[in-house]
């Protein structure tokens, strides 16, 4: 959720009774929804929201998200308590993924990324092909370093015990990760991340480094030949 004290933007909210129990702690109007992609986790109380509220409805073009919806695509752009988010195309979890990018929100980018990028990971391949996947996160890994990553799932400590499996011998992913056991030790998030971290922690972000890829060779270098590094690494996380 961001808000201004008065209005707020939620988003993709799978449940609508935290988004209400938010509004009325804080007091806030809900004013908008941005969506990124249609799974049941993400969409799951936008109707029960815009039927109580009248919250504008944002989502990608060619997705199924619950109407009235604003349909967007590749460099649409949407007005957030007087922002501009822009719209970023980001195939591969699913088919019509969208993340949402605004230059400067409070001084700082920010990203609403939803399933592609996590922290220390990358979204499971539902829809699209590892090829797509990794040309949506080359997209996201352009943005500039201090850009804040929202992404929609507390899965870090997960993503970082497959991401030392895959560079045990990286000092910057060792240190992140006993900071995210630190931060859920005391019932913290870890997030935002946020992009550079990201560069230098993210296994999926770094398959053309040398220690990735040996990784990836030894984990089954048959589908590194046929598929490549990245596509490896994805089916190797899935059987972590």
């Amino acid at each position: 959720m961001v808000h201004d004290g008065q209005d707020a933007w939620i988003v993709d909210p799978g449940d609508a009774a935290p988004v209400f129990q938010a509004l009325e702690t804080l007091g806030l109007q809900l004013r908008g929804i941005l969506v990124t992609h249609h799974h049941p986790d993400h969409t799951g109380g936008v109707a029960q929201l815009h039927a109580a509220t009248g919250a504008r409805v944002y989502g990608p073009a060619r997705e199924s998200v619950p109407e009235p919806l604003r349909r967007l695509i590749q460099d649409d752009t949407v007005d957030v308590l007087g922002h501009t988010f822009v719209v970023m195309d980001v195939p591969g979890h699913t088919a019509g993924h969208i993340a949402y990018y605004c230059p400067a929100f409070e001084g700082v980018p920010l990203l609403f990324c939803g399933d592609t990028l996590f922290s220390g990971g990358c979204g499971r391949l539902f829809e699209g092909t590892a090829a797509q996947m990794q040309i949506s996160l080359a997209s996201l890994t352009a943005l500039p370093g201090n850009t804040r990553v929202c992404c929609t799932h507390e899965y870090t400590l997960s993503n970082l015990r497959f991401a030392r499996e895959v560079e045990p011998d990286n000092a910057a992913l060792a240190a992140y990760q006993i900071h995210c056991q630190s931060l859920r030790a005391q019932g913290l998030p870890t997030l935002p991340s946020n992009i550079a971290l990201e560069r230098d922690i993210n296994p999926f972000l770094r398959v053309s480094q040398a220690t990735v890829a040996a990784s990836a060779q030894r984990f089954d270098a048959q589908q590194v030949a046929q598929h490549g590094v990245f596509a490896t690494l994805r089916t190797w996380k899935n059987q972590f």
